[in-house]
């Protein structure tokens, strides 16, 4: 390989080793599944299980099930509009892939996509 084309790589890759500031790496915002949905973080997360206001996740993987047969491959807690929801991507038995929404207090489907 040419000097030229090593030195392209070490420019591209550095700069993703090297945090962007001194307090740690920034880290992306957290992810938006869908719009109108925004993501709780891991501390937040923890709020919400701990105040025993939503079902655990294996509850709404339950109910998920029940609509779609399949692997959950993703799980996130999320709040729509002023509801606590989770945003469950699953993988179907027939291989098609899709998103489901369960009401994180009640336990119930209220969404697919």
């Amino acid at each position: 390989m040419h000097s030229i084309g090593r030195m392209a790589i070490v420019a591209l890759i550095v700069p993703l080793l090297v945090p962007a500031h001194a307090g740690g790496p920034v880290r992306p915002p957290h992810p938006k599944p869908e719009v109108g949905f925004a993501c709780l973080n891991h501390q937040e997360r923890r709020v919400a299980n701990e105040s025993g206001k939503v079902i655990h996740l294996a509850a709404a993987i339950r109910s998920a099930k029940k609509r779609m047969p399949g692997a959950v491959v993703r799980a996130r807690l999320c709040r729509d509009k002023d509801e606590l929801v989770y945003v469950l991507t699953v993988l179907a038995r027939d291989g098609k892939v899709g998103r489901l929404t369960v009401d994180a207090v009640k336990g119930t489907v209220v969404g697919n996509r």
